[in-house]
């Protein structure tokens, strides 16, 4: 008798019920609607914020005799009146660019060591200091800038003046206190250095433990195998943790205001007092300002508002174009 192969017959079909099949229980409904608003409200917040401050910054410019965006004057209550942001432009971004510079690889380094060279005792209270000092308020480091690194910063000019005042940079022209765009700088730098530090080490303790153990395997050093698999699977989290500092660094206020000498001069020779920033500006001046003036600082704030979405623009195209050294398709 031939033998026969049972087919499989495809369940039958669900009885109707005059209802309509279920897509997802309620808790799924209402967390996708929660999170979609959240997502929604975002976008409105972040549109509100820049349909007011281009508004009031609009009723500035219009009355403003000066360039806005190339004199050096800050005077909204003159006749006529004259404000530019050329001072403060860059004032703000030489500052961050010198805390950025000191700041980074620091970073990097402190995380490099808790996340694969430190013993585990000493791992642990060490990454609990530095999360510590990312909650130190701004005016404490201001207080502490002004009344210790600024002295102290005085036989640093001078070493700087004497081996590098070749260079320009760190020609001192001026006498007088350490009050400058450099020391803003360090400051900056020893403000954002746990933020940085806390996030690249989270990138780095996320390495996958195999990457490394073939590395090792295959007869790698300690150094060979942070070099060729723990950062460049961090790569795109240094990379936001930076901008995250820089965030930070562009908008620093308090601290700036404690510690810089402001003027309205650009001058290439960092060493010397004087400069100013965008957030230290209006800090300085908006308590003493008329209705004119507070809308000149707003249009200042707009410059900032749009500098930093410039800032995390790049940083997120960085990060798409290195998306292949991420660790996202590990």
């Amino acid at each position: 008798m031939a033998s026969t192969t049972p087919i499989d017959t495809p369940p039958a079909p669900p009885a109707a019920t005059g209802r309509a099949p279920s897509t997802g229980r309620a808790g799924d409904k209402i967390f996708l609607g929660l999170s979609r608003g959240s997502g929604i409200l975002l976008l409105v917040i972040m549109a509100s914020i820049a349909v007011f401050l281009t508004y009031r910054a609009t009723l500035a410019i219009s009355k403003n005799e000066g360039n806005f965006f190339t004199a050096f004057d800050w005077n909204p209550a003159g006749d006529p009146p004259v404000f530019g942001i050329a001072v403060l432009l860059f004032g703000t971004i030489v500052s961050s660019v010198i805390a950025m510079a000191i700041a980074v690889p620091v970073a990097v380094g402190i995380a490099l060591f808790i996340s694969h060279y430190a013993p585990r005792k000493l791992a642990a209270p060490l990454a609990y200091v530095i999360d510590l000092l990312a909650a130190v308020p701004s005016i404490v480091y201001g207080i502490w800038g002004a009344l210790t690194l600024v002295p102290y910063l005085e036989g640093l000019n001078l070493w700087l003046d004497e081996f590098f005042g070749w260079t320009y940079v760190f020609d001192k022209t001026e006498v007088g206190v350490a009050r400058s765009l450099f020391t803003v700088g360090i400051l900056l730098a020893i403000m954002i250095l746990p933020i940085v530090t806390s996030v690249s080490r989270e990138v780095f303790l996320q390495v996958p433990r195999m990457n490394e153990e073939a590395a090792l395997a295959l007869g790698a050093t300690r150094w060979e195998v942070v070099r060729l698999s723990v950062l460049p699977f961090g790569r795109s989290g240094v990379i936001s943790a930076s901008m995250l500092g820089l965030g930070r660094a562009l908008g620093e206020t308090m601290a700036v205001a404690t510690v810089l000498s402001p003027s309205f001069i650009i001058s290439g020779h960092l060493l010397n007092p004087g400069g100013g920033t965008f957030a230290q500006n209006i800090a300085a001046k908006f308590d003493e300002a008329d209705q004119f003036g507070r809308d000149a600082l707003i249009a200042s704030g707009l410059v900032l508002f749009i500098l930093t979405l410039l800032v995390n623009g790049a940083a997120r195209l960085i990060i798409a174009r290195r998306k292949e050294y991420s660790g996202a398709n590990a």
